[in-house]
């Protein structure tokens, strides 16, 4: 794919948004919401649940009903899905970090990997109900002035 000849303008400055996927929404609004204590914005009954994380948005779709498209043809949201396992990380101090180590394995969410990145910055891994791989991690792993 070619670049079209138009002017360069600034990249984007911020995720709005970031999806994952589960099967099972009441389990994610048991951990997202009970164990993680985010707040709910809006649940649509099997098709998603979303949660407001400070300045962004977790939207957590029913893959099986997003592929679909959307419900209200008011909203023109296209057909839209992922299959298998992703990847979210949370930004945390290191005080932040022991404190969800000891809230997650209380909660039954053991943690797979807490790991010294070579830079300094820690991270801890984990999965939630429906497999998805969940890091906590020192926003210093990305940005060293953090």
């Amino acid at each position: 794919m070619t670049q079209p000849d138009t002017p360069a303008g600034p990249p984007p400055a911020a995720l709005l948004e970031f999806a994952i996927y589960t099967a099972d929404l009441d389990a994610a609004e048991a951990f997202y919401g009970g164990v993680l204590g985010l707040t709910r914005i809006v649940r649509a009954d099997d098709r998603h649940v979303f949660y407001r994380v400070g300045d962004m948005v977790l939207l957590i779709f029913n893959p099986a009903r997003t592929v679909l498209g959307g419900s209200n043809p008011d909203l023109p949201v296209p057909a839209h899905g992922a299959h298998g396992q992703g990847h979210l990380c949370f930004a945390a101090t290191a005080a932040e970090l022991t404190y969800w180590v000891d809230r997650l394995t209380s909660a039954g969410y053991p943690i797979e990997a807490d790991f010294h990145w070579p830079g300094g910055a820690r991270s801890i891994y984990l999965r939630d109900p429906a497999g998805n791989s969940l890091e906590f991690a020192e926003p210093r792993l990305w940005f060293p002035d953090a």
